[in-house]
């Protein structure tokens, strides 16, 4: 018997140190500021994932760090769903955002990968994109052009772990607002907040 689980949340991310504090793991920060917050221990394997099980905002959650790299994190994400016997609906995801400004965050409760690798790959086992996200921006206007990726794998500078911080306590906010109000609700609340910093960068 599986244990009762009301909610996934899922941290995109690669696995091992090289990776550890860069863009591309915003997601895996996010589910250890949760586990933190909330004393879960994400320690055990399963699925081929990391996973603790614990209490945030009144609902029993399984936090999870799939560690298939991000571009194979399907599979997983479709595996815990089934071993917890939840459906998509019950499933929230948190990644890095290429296409949205640094700083920024935006909930959405369903939608496409919008060229997001990691987030194709769980569309692509679930068959479908109805599942919540919390999407944390990291375009940032001074990057050239054709350096994607080898900015999401590149280490944060020193000098911006102040701002890595506020935005893994912003997202970390927002999943446990999801969790106690709803995407609805939350969705009015954070994405209001990240339309007011947009306008102020353009």
């Amino acid at each position: 018997m599986p244990d009762e689980v009301d909610f996934l949340v899922v941290g995109l991310g690669n696995p091992g140190e090289a990776y550890e504090f860069t863009p591309h793991n915003l997601g895996f920060l996010v589910i250890d500021r949760l586990a933190e917050s909330h004393a879960i221990r994400v320690s055990r394997k399963e699925n081929m994932s990391l996973v603790g099980l614990g209490s945030i905002g009144g609902k029993r959650v399984a936090l999870a760090k799939p560690q298939t790299f991000m571009n194979l994190s399907g599979p997983s994400v479709r595996g815990l769903l089934e071993r917890y016997e939840l459906k998509p609906d019950r499933l929230l995801v948190v990644y890095d955002e290429l296409d949205l400004p640094w700083g920024t965050l935006r909930i959405r409760p369903n939608g496409s990968a919008a060229g997001h690798n990691g987030i194709k790959s769980v569309i692509g086992s679930l068959g479908g994109g109805e599942f919540a996200r919390v999407r944390l921006g990291i375009h940032r206007p001074d990057r050239k052009i054709g350096e994607g990726a080898k900015f999401v794998l590149g280490p944060f500078k020193r000098a911006q772990k102040q701002e890595v911080e506020e935005t893994v306590n912003r997202g970390a906010a927002a999943v446990e607002s999801i969790l106690a109000e709803g995407v609805e609700k939350s969705m009015a609340v954070f994405n209001r907040r990240a339309q007011g910093l947009k306008e102020e960068e353009e």
